[in-house]
């Protein structure tokens, strides 16, 4: 049974340990938790192969199973992605702003580790390791709650993390796993305030959603991915299309594909009959409205819920616009302010886009599917960030830091 005031105990005595802990410290420490897991992937790609059986069995989507799927290949992504994080500079400690005060105080804003992080994300056992070493680069320590279906994956990666600490001298409940299928202990999880100083949700619109109204503990919220690209009547419509092409079909399971397009009215004829050659290689089912339709006439016709829709598989929606304004307005009003582009030609259109739409990443004349930790030189990410407090975006290393005030005197006191 999940003892999870134990579980909580042991991580608040680890993140002060962490405090002790040098840079030097860390970085060899992931460097060797990284050669570990390079030593353990036929171990941990058999208990993956496990999820992936009984994910078929239960009739998982093929979305999802592309996102519980390791591979060698993602497998080494995951390693290679620990290794750039040992190669950051360590975020904790940099001075943020230093002065003298009237008094001849001496006083430094300091970068701090966050403490305890809780994390909850779905059937992504990539996340397990990659939250990791995020969280132990920044000095904090972690407790993951990992969905059901990755359960044996998440388990054999949380195993090499925690002897490969443990045979190095560290302190192994750096990392801590939920090993429970009750959701109730994820519930009771959300309410360890006492230990867990911050809870990032990962995964769908419905966990997210879950926990930011159950948790007691301070959130940071991350998004689902009703991601837009807008082709505008300036565009380059071969590069549009190859661009669309990656955005939707590239990855289907991830929060970054492209969910929905929308198009100026004055391409419809030369763009949509190529494009959807195209999007014909991977059977991309399109949905679209009126005048779409007119072009597109063996498609489905979309409803309000399908511009709103992660689809996560190979179906897009398609919207037609009388312009940019009409673009951005429909975009900001269906968007979960994950990423969206633009496809254009007229540098006045693309900075009003990069202004006006309401997102943590906006593109100009790029695919949406680099909006990733790995992608954005930050070795990993602990999720996409939805919201505007404490971070947006990716978040890397730095945004799992906090900071304090340092005040050095000279025997001042205050009248």
């Amino acid at each position: 049974m999940t003892d999870l005031l134990k579980m909580g105990q042991l991580a608040k005595a680890c993140k002060y340990y962490m405090n002790s802990l040098s840079t030097d410290a860390k970085n060899k420490a992931l460097i060797k938790i990284a050669d570990d897991i390079c030593v353990a992937k036929e171990t941990i790609i058999a208990a993956n192969n496990v999820d992936i059986e009984n994910g078929i069995n239960k009739g998982m989507h093929e979305g999802l199973i592309d996102r519980l799927r390791l591979t060698p290949e993602r497998i080494e992504g995951i390693v290679e992605g620990i290794r750039q994080v040992a190669a950051l500079d360590d975020p904790v400690g940099r001075i943020l702003e230093e002065r003298s005060l009237y008094n001849d105080l001496r006083l430094s804003k300091v970068s701090v580790p966050l403490g305890v992080i809780g994390i909850i994300y779905e059937s992504r056992p990539n996340v397990t390791a990659d939250a990791f070493a995020l969280c132990f680069k920044a000095g904090n320590a972690v407790i993951l709650k990992g969905g059901s279906d990755a359960l044996n994956s998440n388990l054999a990666i949380t195993n090499v993390i925690r002897e490969s600490l443990n045979k190095q001298g560290l302190d192994k409940n750096c990392i801590q796993l939920i090993d429970s299928t009750d959701r109730n202990v994820t519930t009771e999880f959300m309410k360890l305030k006492e230990y867990v100083d911050v809870l990032i949700p990962r995964g769908s619109a419905g966990l997210i959603k879950s926990v930011v109204e159950n948790s007691s503990i301070p959130v940071i919220e991350t998004g689902s991915g009703n991601c837009h690209i807008f082709v505008d009547e300036s565009a380059d419509l071969d590069m549009a299309t190859e661009i669309i092409f990656n955005a939707k079909t590239q990855r289907i399971g991830v929060c970054n594909a492209c969910e929905s397009l929308v198009v100026h009215k004055n391409i419809v004829m030369d763009l949509l009959p190529a494009l959807k050659k195209k999007l014909d290689e991977k059977n991309v089912v399109l949905k679209v409205d009126d005048l779409a339709k007119t072009v597109l006439t063996d498609c489905e016709s979309a409803t309000s819920e399908d511009f709103a829709k992660e689809y996560l598989d190979y179906i897009l929606s398609i919207k037609t616009v009388d312009n940019l304004d009409e673009a951005i307005a429909h975009i900001n009003n269906y968007s979960t302010h994950h990423s969206e582009a633009i496809i254009t030609n007229d540098k006045k259109n693309a900075d009003i886009f990069l202004r006006d739409i309401d997102s943590a990443c906006v593109y100009v004349n790029a695919s949406t599917r680099f909006t990733d930790g790995f992608e954005f030189g930050l070795g990993a990410e602990i999720g996409i960030s939805t919201q505007r407090l404490h971070a947006r975006g990716p978040m890397g290393l730095n945004e799992l830091t906090t900071y304090k005030y340092n005040i050095i005197g000279k025997g001042q006191v205050r009248g």
